[in-house]
């Protein structure tokens, strides 16, 4: 069976969150934890427009927290397929807190998801490849596989001599 390639734009995704008090801290800051679970929606959401199926989270990259969410601060997070492997996509998510009132907009999270397509028994499947458009579509896309080889060789699911491209970053004079 052959699959449609699809465009990284097909599975751009916007989630819009209000912080109310019910998701912050002691501080009125937004709990990490609650943003992560958005960030997984979010990006759930842009990997199955990009599969058109079921996907599981397989891994999530470093998240760094660059400044605190307030109470009140509106959330936008938006997901984009960077590449598609065999069965699994990488998903790129930027998010940015905004202060309506005061009209201060800042980013304040990215990271990188990867999920796999399932079938209805959760057997993984082959996705369809990604074909990337822009300078930095492509340039995630290139950048796609070293971070796929960092989180297999991190995980134990690969050798670091095997992480060919991975090297290759570090053997560059």
């Amino acid at each position: 069976m052959s699959l449609k390639k699809k465009f990284a734009k097909e599975s751009f995704t916007i989630m819009n969150e209000l912080v109310l008090p019910n998701d912050t801290n002691t501080l009125n800051n937004l709990m990490g934890g609650r943003l992560l679970h958005w960030m997984d929606i979010a990006a759930a959401i842009s990997a199955q427009k990009h599969c058109n199926r079921i996907v599981v989270t397989a891994s999530v990259d470093n998240v760094s927290f660059k400044q605190p969410i307030k109470l009140g601060d509106v959330i936008t997070i938006e997901a984009k397929v960077t590449r598609a492997f065999n069965t699994s996509v990488e998903v790129r998510l930027d998010v940015w807190s905004e202060n309506i009132p005061s009209g201060s907009r800042q980013k304040s999270n990215e990271a990188y998801y990867t999920f796999v397509a399932v079938d209805q028994s959760a057997r993984t499947i082959p996705v369809p490849e990604l074909i990337p458009e822009t300078p930095e579509e492509f340039e995630l896309f290139e950048g796609a596989l070293r971070r796929r080889q960092l989180r297999l060789v991190l995980g134990g699911k690969m050798h670091p001599d095997d992480a060919l491209e991975l090297k290759a970053l570090f053997s560059k004079s």
